[in-house]
């Protein structure tokens, strides 16, 4: 059976897919059938406190990696990423990576302020937050733009990876909902920071443990997707809202990323557009963003920076949000590589070869 082929043909399915099964699933057991549970009660699982027998929380081994793993892989996940950000790039990647990351993040955190400013920053307009906003417009599809770039642009386009690496995970995030206001210690930033600090240096002192690591950033996805998605209820999914706001996220990504990466790209006297358009995309682990702010959260509340309220707060918004981020990521996956092939046609017509390190001058 072709199962991952077939998983892999939906945008982002190595995290949609799991995701969307783990919500099915817990949608299931909420409803507490009394059929399965008087199985589950038969076998001799353990009631829930509610008094309820869930499939999903039958303790031991199967509890720990299908329910209450996601915040353990996600940590995880962090500590590859860094381990895969290389700090020896070339001059011209360093320009592209560090022009591509900064639209990306002050394009979202610009939207994030503007909306919060007009709308309720926790419920909005069409159930979107500030949180889903900025963790789904600050994140991009790293394996998406590696593909796209590799194909369509030059050297430098992909070599910008190794910064536009740094937008992977909550850390942006974080750092935009502080400027927003939203009360996080300084612990809050160094519990988020530090698996990928540490990943960052043991990978850039040794590229045989960036190596190593390298799989693990593929194999952890589906994993901490599906635990994310077995707190989660499908009718977050079936939402017509949430649904509507997630297209909302996924059209403002791809326009404000393009559009500010282009404007950039054209102050710089660059000629090839692909990278800009390669990178107006959401990331499919920015789905975990949402659930890494809140444990960020609970730290914050636990020393008294953020009141019970504020907490609560976010905690409600958290599978909405991971619902319209998880939408924007299949949307995205589409709207990218559609734009990167007009783009493509585009210039080529206009004697701009996209996979030229220089279009129209010499080649390098």
């Amino acid at each position: 059976m072709n199962i991952k082929d077939t998983i892999e043909k939906v945008p982002g399915g190595m995290m949609v897919i799991p995701l969307l099964l783990g919500a099915t699933l817990n949608t299931i057991d909420q409803l507490h059938i009394p059929f399965v549970m008087n199985i589950l009660k038969a076998l001799g699982t353990a009631p829930t406190s509610d008094g309820y027998y869930e499939f999903l929380r039958i303790g031991g081994f199967s509890q720990y990696l299908f329910k209450d793993s996601a915040l353990v892989l996600i940590a995880l996940f962090l500590f590859i990423v860094g381990s895969q950000m290389n700090l020896k790039v070339g001059g011209r990647s360093l320009k592209k990576g560090v022009l591509l990351t900064g639209t990306k993040y002050f394009g979202g955190l610009g939207v994030g302020m503007l909306f919060g400013i007009m709308f309720d920053p926790w419920t909005g307009i069409l159930g979107l937050s500030t949180l889903a906003l900025i963790a789904g417009m600050t994140n991009s599809n790293s394996g998406m733009y590696a593909a796209l770039t590799g194909q369509y642009g030059n050297r430098s386009d992909v070599g910008g990876l190794s910064i536009l690496a740094i937008n992977d995970g909550p850390f942006l995030t974080l750092v935009s909902l502080g400027l927003l206001g939203t009360a996080f210690p300084v612990i809050s930033f160094i519990a988020v920071l530090l698996p990928i600090g540490i990943g960052m240096l043991l990978g850039n002192l040794d590229p045989k443990i960036r190596e190593f690591l390298k799989p693990g950033e593929s194999i952890l996805i589906p994993f901490f997707a599906f635990s994310l998605g077995a707190g989660m209820n499908l009718s977050n999914f079936l939402n017509p809202e949430v649904l509507a706001g997630g297209l909302v996220l996924a059209i403002l990504t791809f326009v404000v990323t393009s559009v500010t990466g282009v404007l950039v790209f054209k102050l710089f006297k660059e000629k090839s557009f692909i990278a800009p358009f390669a990178e107006a995309s959401t990331a499919g682990n920015a789905a975990a963003t949402p659930a890494a702010i809140l444990a960020a959260a609970a730290v914050a509340v636990s020393s008294g920076a953020m009141s019970a309220a504020d907490y609560a707060k976010i905690e409600a918004i958290v599978p909405i949000a991971t619902a319209q981020i998880s939408i924007s990521t299949i949307t995205t996956s589409i709207l990218c590589p559609l734009a990167v092939i007009l783009v493509d046609r585009y210039q080529r017509k206009r004697g701009i070869i996209g996979t030229e390190e220089y279009p129209g001058l010499d080649k390098v």
